[in-house]
């Protein structure tokens, strides 16, 4: 409890106008420290494939086209600036 009260002390000695710093700040590793628990595991503790973490856009596209490397005049200027 002392860096609390040292924590305190220090706050207490600094103008009003500077609080709403501080209560920000704290919200703010409120925030941070609640997102890192609901975190999902990290991906190499997944281990899925590519196509299973974009299963859900698969299809989207209105397109005849597998996908566009068929139409070879999109390919043309591909990595040209």
């Amino acid at each position: 409890m002392l860096n609390l009260e040292i924590t305190i002390q220090k706050i207490q000695k600094l103008p009003p106008e500077q609080w709403l710093k501080i209560i920000e700040f704290v919200e703010f590793l409120e925030y941070q420290s609640s997102q890192q628990q609901k975190a999902p595991q990290t991906i190499e503790s997944t281990k899925i494939s590519f196509a299973e973490a974009a299963k859900e856009f698969i299809g989207c596209l209105d397109s005849d086209l597998e996908d566009l490397s068929h139409n070879p005049q999109y390919l043309e200027k591909l990595g040209q600036k």
